[in-house]
């Protein structure tokens, strides 16, 4: 499994540059570098100059904005999620159908899969322990909502309600996490979402209200 030194995490002793500072080009660029060195390679053999090499920036550049390697990956990648993020935040409110509300969660989830392969693989290789240090899986409001959503579905009898919250989320974001990393490891040729309609049925069958 991947994973950071404690050496990678430095002190500063100056202030980094905002990134509001650095042109949206360069910052791209950037981002598709750590997306595909940190996809490809173990963490600890990763280097700044390799990262710098591959986005085409100095290395001075880097050091400028991110002081560090470690601070570069989770910065980057909250970046990367916080996108994914609104998406999700757009789809959760706004629709009166809790089925409706996730069905559109879980379309823009599997595309995120579809269009970032490399996104996922990096991800994936995060240890348990690490991961929070990726801000937003600590975004309140997300959360807040996605909670929100599946408690409605409780309330309207749609969704099961006899575990709790928690447990509902996990298993609508198992789902997601399961299927996207196999998807992207055997590396298929069909985008995920090809196949939506069927999946979504055995998502919602598994959180959905049981017969009586």
């Amino acid at each position: 499994m991947k994973t950071f030194s404690q050496s990678d995490s430095l002190t500063q002793t100056r202030s980094l540059a905002p990134l509001s500072d650095m042109r949206p080009a360069t910052l791209d660029k950037i981002e598709q570098a750590v997306r595909k060195v940190f996809a490809g390679f173990d963490a600890n053999e990763v280097t700044m100059a390799q990262i710098a090499k591959s986005a085409n920036v100095s290395l001075q550049t880097l050091y400028k904005y991110f002081g560090d390697k470690q601070t570069l990956f989770y910065t980057i990648m909250d970046i990367v999620l916080g996108r994914l993020a609104a998406r999700i935040m757009d789809h959760l409110q706004g629709i009166d159908s809790v089925q409706d509300r996730l069905r559109k969660t879980l379309w823009v989830c599997f595309d995120f899969v579809d269009s970032h392969p490399d996104a996922v693989m990096v991800l994936s290789s995060v240890s348990a322990s690490r991961i929070r240090n990726i801000a937003i899986y600590e975004n309140k409001e997300l959360i807040g909502a996605f909670l929100a959503v599946l408690e409605d579905g409780q309330n309207r009898g749609v969704l099961n309600d006899t575990v709790p919250l928690h447990i509902l989320f996990d298993v609508f974001m198992g789902f997601i996490s399961r299927l996207g990393l196999m998807h992207t490891i055997r590396q298929t040729e069909t985008p995920l979402n090809a196949e939506f309609d069927a999946l979504f049925v055995i998502l919602w069958r598994a959180i959905s209200k049981p017969e009586a």
